[in-house]
């Protein structure tokens, strides 16, 4: 009976795990319009949601890319190419462009991947729980290409108390004005 015992455990941790992931995202919802606040434009603008061929992004993206975005990896911590960034602009999905975070709400969490404390307007990103690995986490998507970007804590600095913990691979970088100061 002992020896039976380990096994069950083992298949029951298995499926809370893959139970546990919330399949919201499998709904087909593309041409739905939605509200996106455009930076460059300064207003809010109606998109519809897409729905990306996947040979399509495995042709455009990199493997690292297209296992972020799509398979909803995560990045080494401080091995991304935006974390030190310093430039003024527009940190925007790298499947859609749609704009996502701005500089000026970057900050340094010392986690090892870029932090913010809020997005660019909260239509801007998509929040979805995610149970799986033992933990419960609040996912952070593209509200337009359904994207998974990073996770999103508590544990943030002032005025949102919020940690948008965004893997650089998910992101591309749009600067808005010159900016000399590197580190």
């Amino acid at each position: 009976m002992r020896r039976y015992f380990g096994f069950i455990v083992i298949i029951v941790l298995v499926l809370i795990t893959f139970l546990g992931k919330n399949n919201s995202d499998a709904q087909d919802t593309e041409g739905v319009k939605i509200n996106i606040f455009n930076v460059s434009k300064g207003e809010f603008e109606k998109a519809s949601k897409i729905s990306s061929n996947k040979d399509e992004l495995r042709k455009t993206l990199t493997e690292e890319q297209f296992h972020i975005t799509q398979e909803e990896g995560t990045e080494a911590p401080f091995s991304g190419a935006l974390l030190k960034n310093k430039e003024t602009g527009v940190y925007q999905c790298v499947v859609c462009q749609t704009d996502l975070f701005l500089s000026d709400a970057k900050y340094d969490s010392k986690t090892g991947w870029p932090s913010f404390w809020e997005p660019v307007a909260k239509e801007n990103v998509e929040t979805r729980e995610d149970n799986s690995l033992f933990a419960r986490r609040i996912e952070v998507h593209c509200p337009k290409c359904g994207s998974h970007l990073g996770h999103v804590f508590d544990d943030g600095p002032a005025p949102t108390g919020k940690r948008f913990c965004i893997n650089s691979a998910a992101l591309t970088f749009e600067a808005t004005e010159k900016n000399d100061e590197t580190q």
